[in-house]
C-alpha cells in the first residue's frame, strides 16, 4: 500500500464478516488504514489477530486477512465498536466510542451471537461505562449475548505476546465449548448485513 491509498482510506466503513446466530462475534475498536484499504479486517501485517485466533484453538489453521469469510463457517465473525478507520485508536473520542457502544448494542441484539469477544479492554470500558472492567468474562450482557474483553491483538499492545493472547483467547474457546446456547431465538432474514 502507498501511502496515498491509506491515507484516502481515513474514514472509510469496512463491511462486517457477520451472519444471524454466530458462537462468537469479535469485536475490534475500530478498523485500521490498512484493513480500510484493503476491506480485510486486522489486515495491518503488526496485527496478530490471525495468529492468536488460530493458536487459540478458534480456526484450524491460520486464515489470510483475505479468509475472513471462512470465519463464518466456523461460527464465528468480526465487527468493530467504530466503524470508521483511522490511522491510530486515540484517534478517536469517548463520544464516538459510547455511540458504537449503542450501535454495537442494537446490532448484537439483532444478530443473537452467543458471545460478544470485545478485543481491547479500553474501548469496552469506554463504550459501556465500566471503568473497572478487566480482560475476561464480563458480568453483563449485551444484545443478549455473553461478553469477553480480550486484550488487543495490535502490535502497539506489546504487554501481550502472541501465546498469552492465544491462551487467553483460548479461555473464552472453552467457555464457548461448554456453555450450552441461549434460548434466544432465531434472528430474522433482515438481520445480516
Amino acid at each position: 500500500m502507498t501511502p496515498e491509498e491509506l491515507s484516502a482510506a481515513r474514514d472509510r466503513i469496512v463491511p462486517d464478516v457477520v451472519a444471524g446466530g454466530l458462537r462468537v462475534l469479535f469485536c475490534g475498536i475500530n478498523p485500521s488504514l490498512m484493513t480500510a484499504a484493503t476491506g480485510h479486517h486486522f489486515a495491518h501485517p503488526g496485527n496478530r489477530f490471525w495468529p492468536v485466533l488460530h493458536r487459540s484453538g478458534f480456526t484450524p489453521r491460520q486464515l489470510r486477512p483475505s479468509e475472513q469469510a471462512e470465519l463464518l463457517g466456523l461460527g464465528l465473525g468480526i465487527t468493530n465498536v467504530v466503524a470508521r478507520a483511522t490511522a491510530r485508536a486515540d484517534e478517536l473520542g469517548a463520544e464516538e466510542f459510547r455511540e458504537g457502544g449503542a450501535a454495537l448494542t442494537a446490532k448484537v441484539g439483532l444478530l443473537a451471537p452467543q458471545w460478544l469477544a470485545v478485543v481491547g479492554i479500553t474501548a469496552y470500558r469506554t463504550a459501556f461505562g465500566e471503568p473497572r472492567a478487566r480482560i475476561g468474562p464480563q458480568d453483563r450482557m449485551v444484545g443478549g449475548a455473553h461478553v469477553w474483553a480480550l486484550p488487543n491483538p495490535s502490535g502497539l499492545n506489546a504487554h501481550w505476546t502472541v501465546q498469552s493472547m492465544a491462551d487467553e483467547y483460548a479461555r473464552l474457546r472453552d467457555a464457548v465449548l461448554t456453555r450450552p446456547p441461549t434460548d434466544r431465538p432465531a434472528p430474522g432474514p433482515d438481520s445480516a448485513h
